[in-house]
């Protein structure tokens, strides 16, 4: 036991070294295994905690692996979870500096907000009633892990490779979406660089926020009122780099977009 936590503790301490002098670590799946996804998110917990030592204040979660073929690539057969800060947030058409940002990729996806705290057992009915609205979002993800080179336990104990996100304006009633069949296109410097649709995040971007629900309530942290759940890229990730211009269009919902800047 006292092992076991030794090494919880080394590989939070090389991830948070990595976070806060801006270079990248080697995996940490040497020290707390390949699959081991419980110890991964108590790597994820100490880090969390030391963020919001700093004064950084959870506003919400990001769920993470929500494609198919993705979760096969990685050998898990579910999705996974990180935590979103007050600090992370950038303004709707707004700049963020290439000098936060740590190997960054750009994901478009659904972003729910709740209206009311979800405890207890809850069921999609359940969750459709507490959302209050659905936003555009880009997700920038983030690797402290050199190259990329990640598997689940990597990841998770990265705080599910969270970096930033933005939401857009529209604040739309999820009752007047079509979140299977939405089409959703992102541009990368106005060109096409990614495109799906709300099908691709596990068949529909409500699934993934269930999943995100329930597991968080059976892990003793229930969704409360207000939070932002970004349910998952609805297609492929694109690189991104200083001097870019992302801007995300979803069906019903509008567009939403950021700038890369030094």
């Amino acid at each position: 036991m006292e092992q076991r936590q030794s090494k919880i503790q080394a590989a939070a301490d090389r991830l948070w070294r990595s976070f806060t002098t801006g270079e990248t670590c080697e995996p940490v799946r040497d020290l707390i295994g390949e699959t081991d996804q419980e110890t991964a998110y108590k790597v994820q917990e100490i880090n969390v905690k030391r963020r919001m030592g700093r004064g950084e204040k959870p506003v919400g979660k990001k769920i993470g692996l929500t494609s198919f073929a993705v979760q096969k690539q990685l050998g898990v057969d579910q999705p996974d979870y990180g935590l979103l800060f007050h600090t992370t947030e950038v303004k709707n058409g707004g700049e963020l500096s290439a000098m936060e940002l740590l190997q960054p990729k750009a994901e478009a996806e659904i972003a729910f907000v709740v209206g009311k705290d979800l405890t207890g057992d809850v069921t999609m009915e359940t969750l459709t009633d507490a959302i209050d609205y659905a936003c555009a979002s880009i997700e920038i993800v983030g690797s402290r892990v050199a190259d990329w080179n990640i598997r689940i336990t990597d990841t998770i104990a990265d705080n599910a490779s969270a970096s930033h996100y933005v939401l857009g304006d529209n604040q739309v009633s999820i009752h007047k979406l079509d979140l299977v069949n939405c089409k959703m296109a992102m541009t990368k410097n106005d060109e096409v660089a990614s495109e799906g649709s709300g099908k691709a995040c596990m068949d529909n971007p409500l699934n993934a926020t269930l999943w995100l629900v329930q597991t968080m309530i059976k892990n003793g942290q229930p969704i409360r009122k207000g939070e932002v759940l970004l349910s998952g890229a609805l297609g492929p990730m694109v690189n991104i780099s200083e001097g870019d211009h992302i801007k995300a269009e979803i069906e019903g919902l509008g567009s939403v977009e950021v700038r890369i800047s030094e």
